[in-house]
């Protein structure tokens, strides 16, 4: 069977539909990854057939704010930047190139991210069975409004009909990679809902020899490869290396170790590390509220301190905290001090690590995608 995947370039776009592709290829399958030429060397690294689709986010923002009549990013437009870019732009971009790329191509199914529906609508103009792949819980607020009516505004320009609130899903098969005890079963009662383990991905790499061995409570830091900045990386370390633990920061690609400038001798900063298989040695998680990086947390059963930044981030840090799996400092609550206690208070509190744990055994639990593979096969038909 040839599966084509397809997914927005960015880290937490691509890398939870990566398991999941590399099982299908495992499995004898053709699999063909489509995405913007920035994330080309990421899939084609793992032997999938690239196809060239869509722009990357940034561009995307671009002709989002050149909608307004500026080609520069403005921090106060970028809600509106934002609406535009994910409502419009980006499905209108993927729903373009894949349509001559389905016919050239001819795949037995599409799998499409939940925030790339254009690759879902391109599938369905096409008669091709699609599959919606799910990052976390699945509800109303998973977009704003303003960003579900515009895409909808697309989708009636197509004459596609999608069910009420399945906008982004398109009413299709839903992938749902979140611990069940915590995803909204209602909203996604009328559609055809097919669990799957979250494992978590990360480029191949070494972890230093330290982090097998670390005596010490291993805090692990992360802003994540969108959203990191020294600053913030600066507060969070101020706090957590005053606790007699150590620390391991991946400032991301954005920002070079040395602008974080002499940190105490617990603390080891890099700009990369294989989160996938650092999380297993960690016993604090500190990091932004990404999807990816939350559900990660949740599947090692880490206690996690959140400190979201934008995106989807807020909504996924108030349901860490809501289900007493960490802790939330949002906007002013971020300092030095807080980090301190919030890490030094979760690193000792039995509610959270049994609440942790709990929701680490849920989700052992759920199929792996090697199981998931052959439901792919029968939805092809």
């Amino acid at each position: 069977m040839r599966i084509l995947f397809s997914s927005l370039g960015s880290h937490g776009h691509t890398y939870p539909l990566l398991p999941l592709a590399i099982a299908a290829r495992e499995q004898g399958h053709d699999v063909l990854y489509a995405i913007d030429s920035g994330f080309h060397p990421t899939v084609e690294k793992l032997g999938f057939t690239v196809v060239d689709a869509g722009l990357s986010i940034w561009d995307a923002f671009r002709q989002a704010n050149e909608l307004h009549g500026t080609p520069e990013f403005r921090r106060e437009m970028l809600r509106q930047t934002a609406v535009d870019a994910f409502g419009s732009v980006l499905p209108r971009a993927y729903l373009t190139d894949l349509e001559p790329a389905l016919e050239r191509d001819k795949p037995d199914l599409v799998v499409f991210e939940i925030i790339n529906p254009g690759a879902g609508l391109a599938a369905m103009r096409a008669g091709i069975p699609a599959v919606c792949h799910g990052f976390g819980k699945m509800d109303e607020t998973l977009v704003p409004e303003a960003m579900s009516d515009l895409f909808l505004e697309y989708v009636a320009e197509l004459g596609i009909t999608v069910p009420d609130g399945q906008h982004y899903g398109l009413g299709l098969p839903y992938l749902d990679v979140f611990p069940p005890s915590m995803q909204d079963l209602t909203y996604l009662a009328n559609v055809e809902r097919i669990p799957m383990r979250p494992i978590p991905f990360a480029e191949p790499g070494e972890l230093p020899d330290w982090v097998t061995e670390h005596a010490r409570p291993l805090l692990y830091l992360t802003f994540g490869t969108a959203f990191a900045s020294a600053d913030l990386l600066r507060t969070a370390v101020a706090g957590l290396s005053r606790l007699d633990a150590e620390v391991l920061v991946a400032t991301g690609p954005e920002v070079e170790p040395s602008a974080l400038g002499e940190v105490p001798g617990n603390v080891h900063v890099l700009q990369w590390v294989p989160q996938a298989d650092l999380l297993a040695h960690a016993d604090l998680l500190v990091h932004h509220g990404g999807a990816g990086t939350t559900v990660a947390g949740m599947a090692h059963g880490l206690p996690q301190l959140v400190v979201p930044q934008g995106a989807d981030q807020f909504r996924n840090a108030a349901m860490v905290a809501d289900a007493r799996l960490g802790q939330q400092l949002v906007g002013e609550q971020f300092t030095s001090d807080a980090v301190h206690e919030a890490a030094r208070k979760l690193l000792q509190d039995t509610e959270v690590h049994v609440a942790a744990d709990t929701v680490a055994t849920e989700i052992a639990a759920m199929p792996h995608p090697d199981e998931v593979v052959p439901k792919l096969v029968d939805l092809a038909g």
